[in-house]
């Protein structure tokens, strides 16, 4: 699933529209779970990681306004990355105060990690994010498919097993498999491109019905 394509920045532009609902919903669904793994990968317990959430969130909500698309200034993710990383010290050296809740034997070691990420976590960040754009996509098409479709897509494009091994279990055709994979390939695409290009819609099935 690498080739799952990049965010483009009109859902950044939408979600400065305070009374797009919609818009917001969507980043919180592609964009909580990556801020939620991050801070547990960087040690913080479930409490924390998700306060920390919510405070990268709401700091996202105060200067969205203010963020420039410009790629000199480098990427909505990188940026978001900086102020997920600058949270984590600050929410750190905040429970430092309280050592029950961060102990104590750990908080240096904590913060010299959050505050000197390696180069290869920020690219992890952005390998997870691309992970975390594609389980949304997934939620948001799942029940527009027969249960053959999706576990003909799923087994096959996401598990990595063999075609002909999927075909005899699930007892569909070689040629079922590829069909299956490349409709739900193409609504999980237009699903994003739904987000990126919200004026054009694709058109969406109600039911299981493929």
């Amino acid at each position: 699933m690498d080739e799952m394509p990049e965010t483009r920045p009109s859902l950044l532009v939408r979600i400065r529209d305070k009374q797009d609902a919609r818009a917001w919903r969507e980043f919180v669904g592609i964009y909580e779970p990556l801020i939620y793994r991050l801070a547990r990968k960087n040690g913080f317990q479930h409490a924390d990681a998700m306060e920390l959430t919510q405070d990268v969130l709401l700091a996202v909500s105060k200067s969205i306004e203010r963020w420039e698309i410009d790629p000199a200034r480098g990427s909505f993710r990188g940026w978001l990355f900086r102020v997920a990383r600058n949270l984590m010290i600050n929410l750190l050296v905040k429970r430092r105060r309280h050592p029950q809740v961060v102990g104590a034997a750990d908080f240096q070691r904590l913060v010299a990690e959050v505050a000197d990420p390696a180069a290869d976590e920020s690219a992890e960040f952005d390998l997870e994010y691309r992970r975390s754009l594609f389980r949304w996509a997934a939620e948001q098409v799942r029940a527009e498919f027969k249960l053959p479709t999706w576990q003909a897509f799923w087994k096959t494009c996401v598990e990595g097993r063999a075609i002909r091994e999927v075909s005899r279990e699930l007892r569909l055709s070689t040629g079922a498999i590829y069909v299956a994979r490349s409709r739900v390939m193409a609504r999980l695409r237009a699903c994003i491109e739904a987000v990126n290009n919200p004026e054009n819609p694709p058109p969406r099935q109600e039911g299981a019905s493929r």
